[in-house]
């Protein structure tokens, strides 16, 4: 679908305007990648080509570094990026710190934008995939082995993607996309930037949520990858830098190809429980970004990063605690999930306590009663089961009523259990260092949006 009336012919015209040399640049980015070289502050370096390499600047990893938006800016704009009318980079102030550089840049709009409208076009040459840095790199056997060795299979085309970030960054300001990186946050707070301590903090499925991403940190190494020179692959900082880029800026196509792509500029709109933007790609592989409401003059421009009933994923994964989420896993995990207890509902996303109501759904329900029967009443288990499948609710109500009294004290108690150990997690916490643990604020604020949600379903069902 085109979202830009206008858009194969504004898109033929952007790229002839734009500068030569960085047309020229992206387009030299398809040849096949056979050696890089360390890049440092004037000095020389040497390629695997052997050829002397003389480069002037490099990105600085080191997390109190300040990001350079308006050089990206500008530079997205001549490199053929459209946008409407309003739109604009802006700042939330709140977020930083007194220096300024963990502060959070997103995307709004100043105008009134109609339902349906063209926000943002992104230029194929510009976007970084993982189909394109598999066929810039070759497949890297070696490489997948290991990854495969540590059940990262997976993850191949977030490690391709990584690579792709490396060797841009080798190449400092010679990078087409070195504007786009200096731009970038140098700070996380999401699981894999935090300490072994933080861990300790975190309740049971967001710490499994949390320990999975480190997982995915620790197995995706480089040092298998020939054309890395040796300094990049052993900087950690800068390895888990182009982790925490790929992990937080890249979505997977909407072409059913598979293609994980990162769109400079697109990768600034930040996500939201309500949105107001969705973004696609069209045959030639251009980024586009349309608004799926009317969106008035001063409001954010948000797109979805997954679902919003599922703040601890948000949190583990991008760093933030998403406090406009309606709802939460109920935390309930059964000692054993098999497939009738699948069909019973049990699903993080459908077993939910709602945030302002205190209502519990009904999946919560049924999986409770099933769990009580499937311990006294085998027979009555067995029916539980039937009445689900075969949608008869009456059968299935009068079981509910019969068992309620043994489910509301199960739900009553899984209820106080979770909230004393939240309450153990986050006593953890007193006395240590921020300074060492920055990413603990996050965390106790994240336990307290959990504790406060099962609060308020205790107080609609027992108070």
């Amino acid at each position: 679908m085109v979202f830009w009336g206008y858009a194969a012919a504004a898109a033929a015209v952007a790229v002839a305007s734009v500068n030569v040399g960085l047309v020229s640049a992206f387009q030299n980015q398809n040849r096949h990648y056979t050696g890089g070289a360390v890049v440092a502050r004037s000095r020389t370096c040497s390629s695997s080509r052997n050829a002397p390499m003389i480069l002037f600047s490099f990105i600085n990893v080191a997390e109190n570094t300040p990001r350079d938006i308006q050089t990206m800016e500008g530079w997205a704009y001549e490199c053929g990026v459209q946008r409407a009318d309003g739109l604009q980079l802006t700042s939330d102030a709140d977020a930083a710190n007194t220096d300024g550089v963990h502060m959070d840049i997103s995307l709004m709009t100043s105008d009134d934008i109609p339902a349906n409208s063209p926000v943002l076009f992104v230029p194929s040459q510009m976007i970084l995939s993982s189909n394109k840095a598999v066929e810039e790199f070759g497949r890297l056997e070696d490489a997948e082995i290991l990854l495969t060795s540590l059940n990262s299979e997976s993850e191949f085309r977030q490690y391709y993607l990584m690579l792709k970030i490396l060797v841009e960054w080798e190449k400092g300001e010679d990078s087409p996309w070195y504007p786009w990186l200096n731009s970038l946050p140098r700070y996380y707070s999401n699981a894999a930037s935090m300490t072994a301590f933080c861990y300790k903090c975190l309740p049971s499925l967001m710490a499994a949520l949390a320990l999975k991403e480190r997982a995915n940190l620790n197995h995706l190494q480089v040092k298998r990858v020939p054309f890395l020179s040796e300094e990049v692959k052993g900087n950690a900082a800068l390895w888990v830098w182009a982790y925490q880029i790929v992990y937080t800026r890249s979505f997977e196509a909407d072409d059913a190809s598979g293609d994980l792509c990162i769109a400079p500029m697109a990768d600034y709109f930040n996500h939201g429980t309500e949105t107001e933007v969705a973004m696609a790609y069209d045959e030639e592989g251009n980024c586009h970004v349309q608004t799926t409401c009317d969106v008035p003059a001063g409001s954010p421009l948000r797109m979805s990063y997954g679902d919003s009933t599922n703040p601890s994923f948000l949190l583990a994964r991008y760093g933030f605690l998403d406090e406009s989420s309606p709802a939460t896993f109920c935390k309930y995990i059964p000692p054993h999930v098999n497939d009738e207890l699948k069909e019973m509902g049990y699903a993080h996303n459908r077993m939910l306590f709602y945030k302002e109501t205190g209502d519990v759904s009904e999946e919560v329900w049924d999986v409770l009663l099933h769990q009580i029967l499937s311990a006294s009443n085998i027979a009555k288990k067995r029916a539980l089961h039937k009445a689900h499948i075969d949608e008869d609710y009456e059968t299935k109500q009068a079981l509910h009523e019969q068992f309620y009294p043994d489910t509301s004290a199960k739900l009553l108690d899984h209820i106080d259990t979770f909230i004393n150990q939240l309450d153990e997690l986050s006593a953890k916490s007193v006395g240590r260092d921020v300074n060492e643990h920055p990413r603990l604020p996050l965390i106790l604020s994240h336990n307290e949006f959990v504790r406060n949600t099962f609060l308020t379903v205790r107080a609609r069902y027992f108070e």
